[in-house]
């Protein structure tokens, strides 16, 4: 059933923006900011490259398996028992990544906008939009994304225009002097970007290619999507350094939330920090979705189940309660971001299809499985 369901390559593109700025847009500013201060600007220029020859990486992965899902190839590459045990990690990661951006909604909003509002409110509110987009399936979400998607370009056009028009702001002495951290630091700073921007993008091997309509189409967005994320990200780090400046922005929680509260033009033009939170609020979601998405589907595939739509419901309040239960305050979550959070993305965004491309090479080149080369076709 998985396999019959097809968006566009517009649509996946849409997807793969949202996904790919998603909690970035929010919280990256301030950890870059920590590892390289002025410099952080050049760290998400690094990280849109790396992000560019990961998609490459990826794409490489799927062309030679075009119809299956990153599960499938799995299980193809590794065997019956090792395949299903990598899968059910991937589906296990997977999970843990929606219900931390679960988590940091309920701690986003109740930090910043809804103070008094419990936050085991707020994740029921948010996970019940979230079950009901994923239970009417992929087609019904990129729609979703395609309608939402140019409010986000506008709202995000709308803070660069505020921006530039209060030189009063912002001073061009905060992105200098250039060049000033050393490697290391920005080693790490370019790891932390890749984290949350590119390396997860390997949830979209459970879409991309089967559930696009055009793969090889979708292969060009897929990069042109990348690039754009890295364009709109880049611009939001040097705005938020350029107005806060990078000792102000390391400081912050939520620093590009900060930057938006201090814009104003004139009289007409005001409480701006909205404007960013619905930003964010719309690619958080999408992104939180695909995740899901991906781990429930997942999870039917690796057990052999027909159809995935009886287990969204149950998964969803195990989601709710893993979110309420994982971090008992914003450090322990800021902690698991900066230790735990890179470790899972580069074993799964990096190691993991570096792997499955070596086992596969191993293969061929011993032709151990000749099923193995003509299943793809």
């Amino acid at each position: 059933m998985l396999k019959t369901v097809k968006i566009s390559a517009r649509q996946f593109a849409i997807l793969v923006i949202l996904f790919s700025v998603g909690t970035t847009i929010l919280v990256i500013p301030g950890i870059l900011a920590q590892e390289v201060k002025q410099d952080a600007w050049m760290a998400a220029v690094i990280g849109t490259v790396i992000g560019l020859l990961i998609v490459t990486l990826y794409i490489a992965i799927v062309r030679k398996f075009p119809m299956m899902t990153l599960v499938e190839i799995i299980e193809t590459l590794l065997g019956k028992w090792l395949g299903k045990a990598v899968s059910l990690s991937f589906v296990f990661y997977s999970f843990i990544g929606a219900s931390e951006l679960l988590y940091y909604v309920g701690s986003f909003l109740t930090t910043q906008l809804i103070k008094e509002t419990p936050p085991a409110a707020i994740h029921i509110i948010f996970a019940g939009i979230l079950v009901m987009g994923v239970r009417l399936g992929l087609e019904t979400i990129a729609r979703s994304a395609e309608l939402l998607f140019p409010i986000f370009i506008l709202l995000f056009l709308l803070i660069m225009f505020s921006v530039i028009v209060t030189p009063e702001l912002w001073k061009i002495d905060n992105l200098q002097p250039i060049l000033n951290t050393g490697i290391k630091p920005m080693t790490r700073a370019v790891i932390l970007f890749s984290s949350v921007f590119s390396l997860p993008l390997n949830i979209f091997l459970m879409i991309f290619p089967i559930s696009v309509t055009k793969p090889k189409e979708a292969e060009k967005n897929f990069f042109s999507a990348i690039f754009i994320g890295g364009v709109c990200l880049f611009i939001l780090i040097s705005l938020t350094i350029l107005v806060l400046g990078p000792e102000t922005s390391s400081r912050q929680l939520y620093p590009s939330y900060t930057l938006a509260r201090r814009l104003k033009v004139g009289d007409f033009l005001q409480r701006v920090e909205a404007i960013l939170a619905i930003m964010w609020e719309i690619t958080i979601f999408f992104k939180m979705t695909i995740y899901f998405y991906a781990s429930i589907t997942g999870l039917v595939q690796t057990l052999n189940i027909k159809d995935y739509r009886p287990l969204v419901i149950p998964l969803g309040m195990i989601m709710v309660t893993t979110s309420l239960v994982s971090h008992p305050n914003v450090i322990h979550s800021a902690k698991f971001d900066y230790e735990i959070w890179p470790v899972y993305a580069l074993t799964y965004g990096l190691v993991l299809p570096l792997l499955l491309l070596v086992v596969y090479a191993i293969r061929k080149l011993i032709n151990l499985d000749k099923k193995l080369f003509v299943k793809k076709e």
